[in-house]
Formats: structure tokens, C-alpha cells, sequence
């Protein structure tokens, strides 16, 4: 922990949407050279977006304006689901720069087209990062300082390509193979290029919300903000960082507003703030928020072996 004794949580969001091929035949070859699926892709975002992102970000926004500072999110937005916005549902892309603007919200950036280049060609990987950044830059005037990767993959290798390329930290998962003993509530480095901060995805807590929540077969259904509160505040004595990663469809869409997704978010934010010494922060923000210097991180080298 750093010498302030101070706490973050990272609440991060994923919103991709895939563009949908249409059913091509075998006739249609050399007849037929158009592979999208139009009306799917516009079905789908524009039913997406009704039930999830205007909401869930209306409810962000109102979350930010009622803690004044304290209520911090961050997001990372494929670039196929940024296009998707420009054709089918403009709306959402102005509720997300509406949001960049109060300067609350991160935004991270990954590869363009939601895509594995990383396993395969360094030179691929970083042009299609370029070309996200470049978006981000365009549709929600924000210069991306964090990243994340496709599917949250990680290693020191693409670690070090990531900074590289001058980020300041990436997202990965705190898997239990990997970690063994150690916890993912605290903030390591890359083992190669330590100026690379890494933050692992708690996937108790994130599935908890992810996956849990409309389980009425979970023995701790239902999931309300006291009880969610009550397990990061138990956490506080061993842990710096939290970082609680999902699909931002899990309100709304996995989720639907009849099981109280929406509640517990707006709900949960106050509720720690309340009853934990958590306090949210986005990864550029906890990189300086809970290490004063690299005597305070871990060494990711001892986790990937």
C-alpha cells in the first residue's frame, strides 16, 4: 500500500459489438461481393443501445454529476462498435463524448477491429492500435493513455510492445493459474519494461455483477449495493487496487432492467463510498493514485514464470 493508506477501485466497461456477415451461398460466389448482414447489425445496435448504452449511461452521467468528483469509470470501445454507433446510432456516440467531457471517464485503447494481431505480428498489433487511438482521437476527443487488448490478453512481450508505444498501463486477467498465491488487488509492472503498470482483472467480484446477479439459483441472490459494499470493505485490509472489469451489456442486456441491474448501479457507487475506504479511480489515475514509486508495485515477472 502506498504511504497515504489510500484505496482505488477501477470500474471498467468493454463495448464491442461484432459486424454480422449475412448467409453467403454458394451461388452467390463471384456474383456477390457484399458480406454484411445490414439489417442484423442495425437490429441488433439499435435494440442494444435502447435497452443498454442510453441508459446505463444516463445513469453514469447522473452518477457523476451526484458525487462531484468521486465516481470515476472507465471505458474501452472497439472499433467496430464506434463505426456501428456512426451508422446505426449516433445518439450513443454523443452520450460517450458527452461523458469524455466531464473529465470522470478514461477511455482505453485496443486494437482497432477487436482483433488477436498481438499473437501474431507486432507490426500488425501496432497499426491497428495507431488506428484506434486515432478514433479515439476523432469521434471523442480524448488521447488514450491506457490499454487494453482483445479478450484481455497479456504477456511481458506484448507488455513491453504496449509501452513501448508510450502507454502508461494495460488491463489483463487476474487468473489463478497464473497468480497461484499471489492477489490481484494490487498494482504490479511489467517485468520488462517496469514503467508499464499492470492491473488485473478481480473476476470474483466482476463476474459476481457479470454473471451472478440474475441467478436466482446464487445462494447470495439478490446482489444489492449493502451487500456488494460489505465484501470489497472485507477485502480492504489485504488489497490496494480492485479492479472490477465487465461487458458493459451486463446492464440492460444480459441483465435486464426488470432484475434491478440498473439500481444496483446507480446505488453501489455511494455505498462504497460510504462504508469502504475505496475510492474509484480510472487506470491512468491509479498508477499514481496507489504506488509513490516501483518499490510499491509487484513485479509481474514472478507471475508469468
Amino acid at each position: 500500500m502506498s504511504a497515504s493508506g489510500k484505496k482505488a477501485i477501477c470500474f471498467y466497461f468493454q463495448v464491442h459489438q461484432p459486424f454480422r456477415l449475412k448467409r453467403y451461398r454458394f451461388f452467390d460466389l463471384g456474383n456477390d461481393h457484399y458480406y454484411y448482414d445490414d439489417f442484423s447489425n442495425e437490429s441488433i445496435m439499435r435494440k442494444v443501445a435502447e435497452k443498454c448504452y442510453i441508459p446505463a449511461n444516463n445513469v453514469i452521467m447522473d452518477l457523476i454529476q451526484k458525487h462531484k468528483g468521486k465516481f470515476k469509470v472507465t471505458f474501452s470501445l472497439s472499433g467496430l462498435a464506434i463505426n456501428q454507433f456512426r451508422l446505426y446510432a449516433p445518439e450513443v456516440l454523443d452520450s460517450f463524448r458527452k461523458l469524455a467531457e466531464t473529465g470522470m471517464v478514461e477511455f482505453l485503447a485496443e486494437t482497432n477491429s477487436h482483433s488477436l494481431a498481438s499473437l501474431k505480428s507486432r507490426s500488425e498489433f501496432e497499426s491497428q492500435v495507431t488506428k484506434h487511438k486515432e478514433m479515439l482521437k476523432e469521434f471523442l476527443r480524448v488521447e488514450a493513455t491506457s490499454f487494453r487488448n482483445t479478450e484481455l490478453i497479456y504477456s511481458d512481450v506484448i507488455g513491453s510492445w504496449v509501452a513501448d508505444m508510450g502507454f502508461k498501463s494495460i488491463l489483463t486477467e487476474g487468473a489463478n493459474h497464473i497468480l497461484g498465491w499471489k492477489s490481484p488487488n494490487y498494482l504490479y509492472c511489467n517485468s520488462i519494461n517496469p514503467r508499464l503498470k499492470v492491473l488485473l482483472r478481480n473476476f470474483v467480484l466482476s463476474d459476481d455483477i457479470a454473471f451472478r446477479f440474475s441467478n436466482r439459483n446464487w445462494n447470495e441472490w439478490p446482489l444489492t449495493a449493502d451487500k456488494y459494499a460489505s465484501w470489497i470493505n472485507k477485502l480492504a485490509p489485504q488489497s490496494e487496487l480492485l479492479n472490477i472489469f465487465l461487458d458493459y451489456e451486463t446492464f440492460g442486456e444480459h441483465n435486464w432492467k426488470e432484475t434491478g441491474i440498473f439500481d444496483f448501479l446507480y446505488h453501489m457507487p455511494g455505498t462504497v463510498l460510504r462504508k469502504t475506504p475505496f475510492r474509484f479511480m480510472t487506470p491512468d489515475g491509479d498508477c499514481r493514485y496507489t504506488a509513490t514509486g516501483v518499490g510499491n508495485q509487484r513485479s509481474f515477472c514472478n507471475l508469468m514464470g
